[in-house]
């Protein structure tokens, strides 16, 4: 069982009949019951990172969370969820993250400047190639130079040792982390079709 879990920062809809159509059994849940009795975690998240961490928090179920994965329980966190698993975000102020993975999440904006880029529209909205930094269970379905779907303004940072899949635009996006069997995609494997239920397909594997 997959325990997609809800604490109130999107819509799980597009996730839930992604898992459905691979023939997952998924619920979506904010008890740390359904939690400690899964095989696997997801981590969805849209919107601002010092809104969704507290809102993570106020569930009761980040000491949950933290515990499944050093059982080593897999957990797979989407977009902003992904951002969660970080030391901390730079998002307007700085907020300290779940500190699954090490790194920051920093402004694409803000690098892009600083790169003396121009031109690119942020927010990074729409689908974009992969490159793979290591070969990784994860992408077994799918190939260097696939395309997934983003749409996000801020990015992890910092974070080498645990980047196994990046982006260009202007400026490397990180697209996908792993430390040990916590694993983050920046992109919404859920929104990107034959290739994203791949990398789903791949999750459910681990």
């Amino acid at each position: 069982m997959i325990a997609i879990i809800d604490y109130g920062v999107g819509n799980l809809f597009s996730l839930t009949a992604s898992l459905k159509y691979l023939d997952a059994d998924a619920i979506v849940t904010n008890k740390a019951e359904d939690i400690e009795k899964a095989d696997r975690i997801i981590l969805p998240g849209v919107g601002a990172f010092e809104d969704a961490i507290a809102k993570l928090k106020a569930t009761g179920l980040v000491d949950t969370i933290i515990e499944q994965t050093k059982k080593g329980k897999p957990l797979l966190g989407i977009c902003l969820g992904m951002q969660l698993l970080f030391e901390e975000s730079h998002e307007y102020g700085v907020h300290k993250g779940l500190g699954l993975v090490k790194g920051i999440i920093a402004s694409i904006d803000e690098d892009l400047e600083a790169a003396g880029i121009e031109g690119l529209k942020v927010p990074h909205i729409g689908w974009n190639a992969l490159s793979f930094t290591a070969n990784e269970p994860l992408f077994k379905y799918i190939k260097e130079g696939d395309c997934v779907y983003y749409v996000h303004s801020f990015y992890g940072k910092d974070c080498d040792e645990s980047t196994i899949a990046s982006s260009e635009y202007g400026i490397k996006i990180t697209g996908a982390v792993r430390n040990g069997k916590v694993y983050g995609t920046q992109f919404h494997p859920e929104k990107s079709g034959e290739v994203g239920l791949n990398i789903l397909r791949a999750f459910l594997e681990v």
